[in-house]
This record gives C-alpha cells, structure tokens and sequence, in this order.
C-alpha cells in the first residue's frame, strides 16, 4: 500500500513539473533508446545469419579457398592462394575414409537466364554440384525433383532453379520441363528450390543448380575455386574427420612441412564467432553512448530532486509533525527518482525495439524483441533512479521538522 502510495505521489510530482521532468525523461530515453535500437537490429541480424550459417549442418564443414571473413591487408595473401579445383576434390574423397560424404561444388555468378522473351537480371549464380555435395546439402526441392548419379555421369543438361528465377521467368506457368538458356546453353528445368527469402537485401533464391559434370563442360574447372562440403559420420568425429582432411589435402596440394595450411576450413561455431566478433565493437560502442547518457541523466534526476525536496521543504515538515517517519519520507523521494527513471527508460526501450525492427525491416530480417536487453535496461534504468535518488532522499528525510514548518 505504501508503494502505491508513494508512486501515485511521484506520477503527481511528474505531472506537476512537466516541462523539468520531460527533460530528464529525454535523457534517460536517448541512453536507453541508443542501445536498444543497435542491440535489437544487431539481434535481428545475427537470428537471420544464424539461421543462414546453420545450413551448413551441424555434422557439416566447408573447405574453401578463402576465409569466411578477408579483412584488410589479408586480401592479398589469400588471393595468391591456389584455387582448390574438381580433380583435388575428387582425390581427397579417394584418400580419406572418416567423411561420409565428400561434396565438391564450384560456381559462376553474373549470368543470366532466359526463358522465351523474359529474362532475369545479370546477377544469377550458377552453381555445379557432385552427388556428395546434394547429400551433405540442406537444400530443399519444392516442385519437380534433384538431378541424380545419372544426370551427374552423362552430364545431362538439367536444372533446379532458385524460387527467384521461378518467379521472374515462370509467374504465371509451371517451370518444369521448360527449357531454359544459360550463357546460350540449353538446359531443362527438373525442379524448383523451396523459397529461402532474402538477407541483408540479397535473394538467397537467385541461383541454378546443375550437375557438376555439364558445368565442367561449360565453364572448365578453372575459371574459379571449388569449395568442399564435408559430412562426418557423427558430430563426435568431426574433429577427427577435419585432421584427416587436412592432413590428405595438404599432401594432395604439397603443402611444405611446416608452412600452413593454403585453404580454410570454416565451421557453424566459427562462423556464428566471427559474427559476433565483428558485431560486439557495435554493441560495446552502444553500450558506451547509453551508459554516459544515462549518468548524465542521473545528474539530471539528482538536481531534479533536489529542487523538488527544497520546493516541498514545508510539507516535508507537516508531514513530519503530524508522526510521518524519516524512512517514510526517504522512500517517497526515493520512489519518485525510480519512476522517473523508469518512465524515461521505457519510453527509450520502446522506441528503441521500434527503431531497431525497422532498421532490420529495411535489411529483410525479421522481427526480434531482444528480451534480455530490455531487462538489462530497466535493471539499469532502476539503477540509475536509485544511485542519484538516494542523496535527495535521505536529504528530504533529515529535515527538521521545526525549521520546515517556518520556511517559505
């Protein structure tokens, strides 16, 4: 009942010193709101590319030339790199016995693709593909079928479209068994991929799939690096399976003793990692802003308050004349210093989930409301009320009556 009391008091105060207390509110809200919109989006961005990064498959690692992330002066070193080709595939498989699959997959981007009079933008990916690479894959088919062992040795000249080529090419027909032309090649579509959606504003549908022998004959085996999917046989032997393959692709690709390694490989964990690597320098800068707004605020709620306490000195004294205790006193100005914080905070977490939604929104992720951080920031918030509420509180409660009662 006493709390009550105590917080219809402070939301009176609020409302009786409007102007005062909106621009304490303002602090504490552009604090709160700073770190709640970065950590809301970066959230929303780190679902997504969580989800995109678990395609890889939990039993699954990837063998490719470059790193999952190049920075800087890197760039060089790793262009230099041999590119990992179909045939060196083809031996690691031979050579190793842990992996149950060994996928090998290369691809070509910057095509387009015709259908008739439509055709897509030059932005198309062409990707070749093994029968290991389609079972380690966690690719789905939605319409049609998969090229199989068949279509891959005698190189047929089949397709499984992305849901985007689907849309742009076949709106308003059904795309299996139509021919379609890559780089004027002729090649019938088999199949349709489950749509993905988009990430970062870039379709995740906008590719081709074909046998990895017709893409041989195509574009040769050269034009760019292949990239290895590896399956192990349980998640308990992926390390296992992983020293086996380095130490046979190194050989295959004569690495020298003691130089390392010429390719990478690159796991779900150690991609989720180097997200958040790259992610927490945002956060910390975040958490910088919001922290020296909200100290600045909690100025602004101790001076608040301490104008509030000389303003109220004579009630202060009735109440104390007429038996009211100092604790009593102590937690009303204290209550009100939370609330008024509280208040701010809400209004900046609120705006902050908005603002940090459509900024993902305007990326394609989804909505995400970061739960722990709204907690985190109204455990500060609450803080921050307490710290610069106490010493106008215990102020207020120290007050002799008497000379309460004769100010003015």
């Amino acid at each position: 009942m006493l709390l009550y009391e105590n917080t219809k008091l402070a939301l009176n105060s609020l409302r009786t010193n409007k102007l005062r207390s909106y621009l304490t509110l303002l602090g504490i809200a552009i604090g709160l709101f700073s770190i709640i919109l970065v950590m809301t989006a970066i959230s929303a961005i780190q679902s997504s590319f969580e989800s995109v990064f678990s395609e890889i498959g939990t039993n699954n690692f990837i063998v490719q030339k470059y790193p999952a992330v190049r920075m800087g002066d890197d760039r060089g070193r790793y262009r230099n790199r041999k590119d990992l080709t179909i045939e060196e595939g083809e031996k690691l498989k031979q050579q190793t016995t842990l992996p149950l699959y060994v996928g090998i997959y290369m691809g070509s981007g910057g095509k387009v693709i015709k259908y008739g009079s439509e055709k897509t933008n030059p932005n198309v990916t062409v990707i070749g593909q093994n029968l290991d690479a389609i079972y380690s894959n966690v690719l789905e088919v939605e319409e049609g079928r998969m090229y199989n062992r068949t279509d891959i040795e005698l190189a047929r000249p089949v397709a499984v479209i992305g849901a985007a080529i689907a849309d742009i090419l076949f709106s308003k027909q059904n795309p299996i068994g139509k021919t379609i032309k890559i780089d004027d090649q002729n090649v019938t579509v088999i199949g349709v991929f489950k749509k993905r959606g988009d990430i970062m504003g870039q379709s995740r549908d906008n590719f081709i799939s074909i046998p990895l022998t017709l893409y041989k004959r195509f574009y040769g085996d050269h034009l760019h690096s292949a990239q290895y999917i590896i399956t192990s046989r349980s998640k308990d032997l992926i390390d296992k399976t992983a020293d086996e393959v380095i130490g046979a692709l190194r050989t295959i690709r004569k690495n020298a003793p003691g130089k390392e390694n010429d390719f990478e490989l690159i796991t779900n964990d150690q991609l989720v990692q180097q997200f958040n690597d790259i992610t927490k320098y945002f956060k910390i800068g975040a958490f910088v802003i919001a922290i020296i707004a909200l100290v600045a605020s909690g100025v602004g709620i101790m001076n608040i308050m301490l104008v509030s306490v000389t303003e109220r000195t004579r009630e202060i004294g009735i109440r104390k004349a007429l038996g009211a205790r100092s604790l009593i006193i102590r937690v009303q100005f204290l209550v009100e210093a939370i609330v008024l914080s509280l208040v701010g905070g809400a209004i900046g977490i609120t705006l902050g989930v908005i603002g940090g939604n459509v900024v993902a929104g305007l990326l394609g992720m989804p909505v995400h409301i970061p739960v722990d951080w709204i907690i985190i920031g109204l455990t500060i918030t609450s803080f921050v009320g307490i710290l610069f509420g106490v010493y106008p509180a215990v102020k207020a409660s120290n007050l002799d009556p008497i000379e309460a009662l004769r100010y003015e």
